[in-house]
């Protein structure tokens, strides 16, 4: 495991403080990190984008988090 545990309430409270600074009609998109190449045959470690996982907990590569 990478993380250890960590309560979903902190994401939803993350989240919910979040959107509550979001101004009304507004849409707030974040792509999390790919996964780099250094050459023909090898990449870096990913390392998810600290937004994305700060809101949601998600640890993928490829994902998008949108909030409205």
């Amino acid at each position: 495991m990478k993380y250890d545990k960590i309560e979903k309430t902190l994401f939803i409270k993350n989240r919910n403080n979040f959107k509550s600074k979001l101004d009304p009609k507004s849409v707030a998109f974040f792509n999390s990190n790919d996964i780099y190449p250094i050459s023909a045959d090898s990449t870096l470690p990913f390392e998810q984008h600290r937004d994305i996982f700060y809101l949601s907990g998600i640890d993928q590569e490829e994902s998008i988090l949108v909030f409205s």
